[in-house]
């Protein structure tokens, strides 16, 4: 993981203070990209440990298209009555949303819902006033791609993207990793670029590599295509000033070998992946370095 750690060093060494949305301050750099060759080891950081069964129940969430932070809960849990928080508790309760939601976990259109359920409207006449009716109709983008992977892995359409203009107030938080292509090379190799508006080096980038990487793998097993690359395209790339001390301690620390990732291998949909279907193996690392999250 030299890749990323060379960029979290270059954010903390030569990026310029900033204030933010959250109050708290960021130390900043604009504009990095970073490749991670998949066939070389699963990119998991490993001078901390990360939350492995986090990535994954998210990802999963994600997949199923859903807005709903308890779904998330028992997904990592496995049990509907659980109260244990996740890492999308803090913007569920947040104050600026509270008033929004429209139950209990509601984080409204957020990502799984804009990569399986896209609104658009279909105009279908005009009213009395000459105004137009019409119904919503929905895209399932994550569905439409892999099908497209599959017929037509040539295609330079192959994009998800979970930035919707049109519905930014009507989420919890405004996708931060927004926009994702696919690219299939001409030996069967699946690589994937996520553009990333908001980037919190220290705790959310690890766990948006890991999440990306094993999107990657998942659809290349059900389209019978081996893993080429994860090309991580950031925008704002930012340490939090309250993890000053934090980056410093990982920084100080020998990254490991890499683990490699096992997936079910009798999966051929990419909706009958459960926890029990995805395993990292080998996986070395460093203690965990805690650090709060900025809301």
């Amino acid at each position: 993981m030299k890749t990323y750690l060379d960029i979290l060093k270059n954010v903390y060494e030569n990026g310029i203070d900033r204030d933010d949305r959250t109050g708290v301050g960021t130390r900043s750099i604009f504009g990095v990209q970073a490749r991670y060759n998949l066939q070389e080891g699963f990119p998991l950081v490993t001078t901390k440990k990360v939350p492995f069964k986090s990535v994954v129940s998210e990802l999963l969430w994600f997949i199923e298209g859903s807005n709903d932070e308890r779904r998330l809960a028992e997904i990592l849990y496995g049990n509907k009555l659980t109260d244990k928080k996740t890492i999308w508790t803090a913007n569920a309760n947040a104050d600026y949303w509270k008033p929004k939601a429209k139950f209990n976990g509601d984080l409204g259109r957020v990502y799984g819902v804009q990569w399986r359920s896209w609104r658009t409207f279909k105009p279908l006449s005009h009213n009395e006033d000459n105004l137009l009716v019409g119904n919503f109709e929905y895209v399932d983008q994550l569905k439409d791609v892999i099908e497209r992977i599959k017929t037509d892995p040539f295609d330079r359409r192959l994009i998800i993207t979970a930035w919707n203009p049109g519905e930014l107030n009507e989420m919890a938080l405004p996708p931060c990793h927004m926009f994702m292509q696919f690219y299939v090379s001409s030996d069967g190799e699946l690589s994937c670029q996520m553009y990333q508006r908001s980037c919190d080096m220290f705790l959310g980038v690890p766990f948006n590599i890991a999440s990306y990487a094993l999107l990657t793998h998942m659809i290349a097993q059900i389209c019978n295509l081996e893993v080429g690359e994860f090309v991580h395209t950031m925008g704002d790339a930012h340490i939090y000033k309250n993890h000053f001390d934090a980056v410093e301690e990982q920084l100080s620390r020998e990254p490991l070998p890499l683990p490699t990732l096992w997936l079910n291998p009798d999966i051929k949909n990419i909706e009958d992946f459960t926890m029990d279907d995805i395993k990292v193996e080998n996986y070395q690392h460093h203690p965990a370095i805690k650090a709060e999250m900025a809301v």
